[in-house]
């Protein structure tokens, strides 16, 4: 079988998502391409951005939260663990910000899909968040391998 069997497909997603969605890849495209080659100075702004959308998107579930009326901690709790990942990452030196980082991304992903099934978020959801996070953890960890070589 193949992995689309396992992965639902993104396209019942609604365009603005779509669109957000990647346009938010951009910059860690970008700045991990500028890492890699003409601007090493570029890391930090990479570790500033992903703290930042790893921090937005643990905040989804606040807004799950709210919108099912929910009274029990887990998930406000569980939604801000990202941020707070996050600023431990931006405490450290960049390469071990950036693995943090990864870490936190790959950790996010793995209850959101879990959450996609128990019907807590729409099939869509999960299938663009594997291909974003996927995009996003190859240029973290790309530059984070690179830092640590540099570094060491």
């Amino acid at each position: 079988m193949s992995a689309s069997h396992f992965i639902p497909s993104e396209t019942s997603a609604p365009k603005a998502a779509l669109l957000l969605g990647w346009g938010g890849v951009i910059p860690f495209v970008a700045l991990a391409l500028a890492s890699l080659t003409a601007a090493p100075d570029a890391a930090p702004l990479l570790l500033g951005y992903g703290a930042i959308i790893l921090g937005f998107m643990g905040a989804v579930w606040w807004g799950v939260a709210m919108a099912q009326g929910e009274t029990a901690p887990r998930l406000y709790a569980i939604s801000v663990l990202p941020a707070l990942a996050s600023f431990a990452a931006l405490l450290t030196p960049v390469w071990i910000g950036l693995w943090l980082l990864a870490a936190g991304f790959a950790a996010l992903l793995l209850f959101d899909l879990a959450q996609v099934g128990k019907g807590a978020a729409p099939s869509w959801y999960g299938a663009l968040r594997v291909k974003l996070t996927s995009c996003v953890l190859l240029s973290l960890v790309l530059v984070a391998v690179l830092q640590g070589r540099v570094v060491s």
